[in-house]
């Protein structure tokens, strides 16, 4: 049985697959068997035929229609029976040990249920993308140093969450917890389980030895858009919501408002002040549908230690935030 699974998914990616699909399956000596599964979420770019001529070797799985990130990992994460699985966003070129040092750093730590790979930019590759990521008390999430020298990265640490932009996760830990919440489509999510995680009592770190280049904003086509921003202002309510119990939602209110205040007066400058307060509007309807109440973690006592952690680490964040750290 293959020790890990990478999964990819695709949406008219066509321009990124070779280059991403050829690191994958060129990794260094030494790695651990692996399998790839590519879900493509109903590409009508010639992905698929490319996917069929090219890489016989690499599974696919059709979706007839583009259902979003979260559903499309999911239907990845059902399939793998390998003990570890390695999520992976089509718009990447992985480093040769990327999926052999993934490994290391996950059965390294028992209590680990996720690890981020750095990621680095792909104009310019001496700067970060990614090194895990951060959730702060204003109902902030952000990219660990994000346009910072990747120089300065190269130390294994823990993080609130792994981005699933290129990461690995402990298959019976999302067996117990759950995989992705689909109600999120795309965005935020990565950081909606690993908030999961923690409450449950289990830790996320940073990997610096899995490189990883990273386009970015591929499917959405740039870093900020409407459609992004409402979906994202969406899901950030969200988050709060299902992740919180009544009482940390009120504790926090005095710093959640004027943080989502100063995102919205950030999206005003930007032009985009409507689709964000569009999208608070659909987060908080969400959270009182059937399915959005169905999502919500329920508080169980035996957790109170690990929320009060996760509140120390909202405090915590702010600081490093502003420290750009």
């Amino acid at each position: 049985m293959c020790k890990v699974t990478v999964v990819i998914p695709n949406y008219n990616g066509i321009r990124f697959l070779r280059e991403c699909l050829d690191a994958v399956l060129a990794q260094a000596s030494g790695t651990p068997e692996y399998e790839v599964t590519v879900i493509d979420n109903g590409s009508t770019d010639g992905s698929l035929e490319l996917l069929q001529e090219s890489y016989p070797q690499v599974h696919v799985e059709a979706l007839p229609e583009n259902t979003g990130f979260c559903h499309a990992v999911n239907v990845g994460l059902k399939l793998s029976s390998a003990p570890y699985v390695i999520l992976l966003n089509n718009d990447t070129k992985v480093k040769d040990e990327f999926i052999k040092n993934l490994c290391y750093a996950i059965e390294s730590k028992p209590e680990a249920f996720s690890v981020s790979a750095k990621m680095l930019m792909w104009d310019r590759p001496e700067l970060l993308d990614d090194a895990g990521d951060r959730y702060c008390v204003f109902g902030w999430a952000y990219a660990r140093g994000k346009g910072k020298p990747a120089a300065q990265y190269n130390a294994p640490c823990e993080i609130f969450a792994a981005c699933a932009g290129a990461a690995i996760y402990r298959k019976s830990i999302l067996d117990e917890i759950g995989c992705f919440d689909e109600q999120h489509f795309a965005y935020l999510e990565d950081l909606d389980l690993g908030y999961r995680a923690r409450i449950h009592g289990y830790r996320s770190y940073y990997e610096p030895g899995a490189e990883v280049i990273h386009y970015g904003s591929a499917s959405s086509g740039s870093r900020y858009n409407v459609w992004k921003t409402s979906l994202a202002s969406a899901n950030s309510v969200y988050v709060v919501g299902k992740n919180m119990p009544l009482l940390q939602w009120l504790w926090n209110l005095p710093f959640l408002i004027p943080g989502f205040l100063l995102k919205f007066l950030f999206f005003c400058k930007k032009g985009m002040g409507k689709a964000y307060i569009k999208g608070i509007g659909k987060g908080l309807a969400r959270l009182f549908t059937p399915a959005g109440r169905s999502k919500k973690v329920r508080f169980h006592m035996k957790h109170l230690k690990n929320y009060l952690a996760i509140q120390g680490q909202l405090y915590l964040n702010v600081f490093r935030f502003l420290k750009k750290y």
